[in-house]
């Protein structure tokens, strides 16, 4: 049940990657309000934050990962402090906190490592990689930098945890994130299948694992061990971008998937376009949602008040920022104030 003075705040980062790096920065705005507020300050300079988590026992606290380490914030983002970690100024692109202890969080970083805090981010420690072995093709065919973009526990197993590593295929862990090892390969002609950007596992289904990737959506039945193609709508000829996934709080048999028309594997003149879908079977049957208008980005993140699960809201590349209070029955729009670019688009999404 919501409290009748509960009120949603929503958080994004802004980024680019690569050659393409402009201002960074941090947005957020709260229900009822119009405009987006700039909470960058106390950040770095020039902040890219491409990861960023909510404390589920107290939304006030906030972790935005930056490509100079974690910071946290106990007042939603209005002051920031750097976190102490292995290898300091490391770019981190993931963040996720154990579903049954809020002061256990792991962060991914690029180059490819995993550090993990179990006390709320006042410490942390380096865990072990040194076992994975990364899809060969994705050795050389470019890019071939390795990148840790999402992360996440089976909540009927918390030993076991998932990494998605960008353009390197999927790693999993059976010790509580202690030790790595790479789960997925095979015989490829092209790296896009092993581009993930999301993996996901619900409680409803223990040991089923969906990953999201530049081409396509996947599961495993079998904690990794074989595959199947998740049949979605596709956004392009071959495919659709598959880019988030996120089990609703409050029923894990509903996912969402974040899909688009565009990215590495469309054909050249792809018209980009954005889709959100939603499956309440755990991923058997995906239907698209009626966002109100034709999305002109491809839709990059999904956010679900886990205090208030009527609240929904969806982020496209294009900077659009589609919000519903009736769990996805109606929406609205909001714009971002800063025109997207390759330099400078949405990249996390969180709220609570």
């Amino acid at each position: 049940m919501v409290a009748s003075d509960h009120r949603t705040y929503v958080y994004i980062g802004l980024a680019g990657e690569g050659d393409y790096i402009g201002e960074g920065g941090m947005l957020r705005r709260a229900d009822g309000e119009e405009q987006w507020t700039d909470i960058s300050k106390g950040l770095p300079a020039n902040p890219q934050v491409r990861a960023l988590a909510i404390r589920p026992d107290n939304p006030k606290v906030v972790y935005a990962g930056t490509h100079q380490g974690v910071y946290r914030s106990d007042d939603r983002g209005e002051h920031w402090e750097a976190l102490e970690e292995p290898g300091p100024g490391k770019e981190v692109w993931s963040l996720v906190i154990h579903p049954g202890n809020p002061d256990v969080i792991f962060a991914g970083y690029e180059p490819c490592s995993i550090s993990r805090s179990q006390d709320g981010g006042a410490t942390w420690e380096k865990m072990d990689t040194s076992q994975v072995v990364y899809p060969h093709i994705t050795t050389y065919m470019p890019p071939t930098g390795k990148r840790v973009i999402g992360m996440a526990f089976d909540p009927s197993d918390t030993k076991d945890m998932y990494a998605a590593i960008e353009v390197g295929g999927l790693l999993a862990s059976r010790d509580s994130g202690e030790s790595w090892v790479s789960v997925i390969d095979g015989p490829y002609l092209r790296n896009n299948t092993l581009d993930l950007h999301q993996v996901e596992v619900s409680a409803a289904a223990p040991g089923t694992v969906h990953i999201a990737t530049q081409t396509a959506m996947f599961r495993s039945r079998d904690k990794g061990a074989r595959w199947e193609h998740v049949q979605v709508e596709e956004m392009f000829p071959g495919g659709s971008y598959c880019r988030d996934l996120l089990v609703a709080p409050d029923d894990p048999k509903t996912i969402y998937l974040a899909a688009g028309a565009g990215g590495g594997a469309a054909p050249p003149d792809t018209v980009q376009e954005g889709a959100l879908f939603r499956s309440r079977d755990v991923g058997e049957t995906w239907d698209r949602l009626d966002l109100g208008e034709t999305v002109p980005g491809r839709m990059m993140q999904i956010a679900i008040d886990s205090a208030a699960p009527d609240h929904i809201y969806c982020a496209a590349y294009s900077g659009e920022v589609y919000s519903s209070s009736d769990g996805g029955s109606n929406w609205t729009r909001s714009n971002l104030p800063a025109e997207s670019s390759r330099y400078l688009h949405i990249y996390p999404m969180v709220c609570g």
